[in-house]
């Protein structure tokens, strides 16, 4: 058996439902090393807060004995 037309018909609804919008790969603008460096400073920002935030004593880690 074949499917006759039910692929074109298919992609036709799915186009419908995603409004027509065409794919857009990255809309950032960014250079591949642009990017990586970009997200580099954020990962290390990231890691200073954690730092921060275990440095500070605070007791967000639970653990321990209630009473």
């Amino acid at each position: 058996m074949t499917r006759g037309n039910q692929r074109e018909r298919d992609r036709e609804r799915a186009q419908a439902r995603a409004g027509g919008k065409a794919k857009q790969p990255k809309g950032d603008g960014l250079t591949p090393e642009q990017r990586r460096e970009r997200d580099a400073k954020a990962l290390q920002e990231k890691a200073a807060r954690k730092a921060a935030q275990s440095a500070g004593g605070n007791n967000a880690g639970g653990g321990g004995l209630k009473r």
